[in-house]
């Protein structure tokens, strides 16, 4: 299993696997072509064409293709998928003459990273010698350790630098979407809320007041995300708003240590990192189980731990995070990551808080492990159809277009 720095990517929105992914494969041909190009032509498949412009896919690539006044041309292929994965796309680069000089055919796999056809991925090498959570969480309590503890053996102390910068970026995000107003771009003209609840929530007492808040900064970050602003995926950029919504409401309600807010980070990455590894993330593949059901997870399992839970109650919370988002479809109202996306982050923000508490009642013990789960998630998205997985094509989605 791969570092927790593959799921905390510091980048702009508005989705990690549509504008993420594909500006790295760009800048990833660009290095790797030869000198001379005339035209790029970038083809896009499945369901990066299908809700690509809703993503501002086709802007994310101009902006790193058209660098020196270059042509690039976008042609869209959303019914065509081809067989690794439903994000797919093709770079070529043209001389003067009108020959091919590069070509590449590159994934966009989901939260942020892409896989080379016909290349084996560059992998790190794999730092933990466990994947799946309930031998983790035998290992900590065995060894008298907790889940931040095991990530910290595994990847040493500099990922506390790493996590400070992380959290930096989470905080920045929550306080420039808490101080901004107006309408986010698109043709949805969805107006900003986050100033809105974060000014409510104030009229308020204890938990009305608690829950407003937790909206307010869980809004803050997805339509900071919508506005092609600077977020940390947590799993993906569709999701980004749940982990910090929760973490910034404890720190600022709590009063938390700063170090105590990093360790919550780790363990909601190794969360994350859990579901990477046996299932995944990507909403074109399993639906928004994937991303805001993971995001919730990883939330509820960092908030287990604040409140000073044991292994086996964060592995609870987690679970129920997870569960209680199975079969849940990726949909994007215009292709855009605003209708449900931006609602559905601040609600799983909220149900995060309502599994630590659950899971805090009990004593950890339960029938279903998080292990379990995730490979029914897998399964369940494999089930469901494509027009529920990020094309735009079923769902909430079927009645609109751009």
């Amino acid at each position: 299993m791969k570092s927790i720095k593959e799921i905390y990517r510091i980048g702009l929105g508005p989705s990690s696997s549509h504008t993420m992914g594909p500006r790295v494969a760009a800048l990833t041909f660009l290095e790797r072509s030869r000198p001379g190009a005339e035209r790029y032509e970038v083809t896009l498949y499945g369901s990066l064409a299908a809700t690509g412009k809703g993503h501002m896919t086709d802007v994310a690539l101009e902006r790193v293709l058209r660098p020196t006044g270059k042509s690039v041309e976008i042609v869209w292929h959303p019914e065509t998928f081809l067989p690794y994965h439903p994000n797919a796309l093709r770079l070529k680069s043209f001389d003067a003459s009108g020959d091919v000089l590069d070509e590449m055919l590159v994934y966009s796999i989901g939260g942020g990273a892409i896989k080379i056809e016909g290349e084996d991925e560059e992998e790190a090498a794999d730092i933990y010698p466990m994947s799946k959570l309930t031998d983790i969480m035998r290992y900590c309590e065995g060894a008298g350790k907790s889940y931040w503890e095991y990530v910290e053996e595994c990847e040493g102390p500099e990922i506390w630098d790493y996590l400070a910068t992380v959290w930096s970026a989470m905080k920045s995000a929550v306080e420039r979407g808490l101080s901004s107003e107006g309408r986010l771009p698109g043709p949805l003209n969805l107006s900003r809320k986050a100033a809105q609840y974060y000014i409510k929530a104030d009229g308020y007492r204890d938990t009305m007041k608690s829950r407003g808040l937790t909206f307010a900064y869980a809004l803050a970050v997805c339509e900071e995300n919508a506005s092609g602003g600077e977020i940390v995926t947590a799993p993906t950029c569709g999701s980004c708003g749940v982990v910090p919504g929760v973490l910034y409401h404890i720190w600022k309600s709590r009063e938390v240590p700063e170090m105590r807010i990093l360790r919550a980070l780790a363990t909601a990455g190794l969360v994350g990192n859990v579901v990477k590894e046996n299932a995944s993330i990507s909403g074109a593949e399993v639906g928004c189980q994937g991303e805001v059901g993971v995001a919730c997870a990883m939330a509820a399992a960092a908030a287990n731990q604040l409140f000073g839970g044991s292994p086996s109650q964060i592995e609870y919370a987690a679970e129920m995070g997870l569960e209680h988002h199975l079969g849940m479809t990726c949909d994007p109202v215009c292709g855009l990551v605003q209708i449900p996306c931006i609602e559905r982050n601040a609600y799983a923000a909220a149900r995060a808080l309502d599994a630590n508490i659950y899971s805090a009642f009990s004593d950890g013990v339960h029938r279903v492990s998080f292990d379990k789960l995730v490979q029914v998630m897998k399964e369940t998205g494999h089930d469901l159809p494509s027009l529920y997985k990020e094309t735009g094509a079923g769902g909430l989605a079927k009645d609109y277009d751009i």
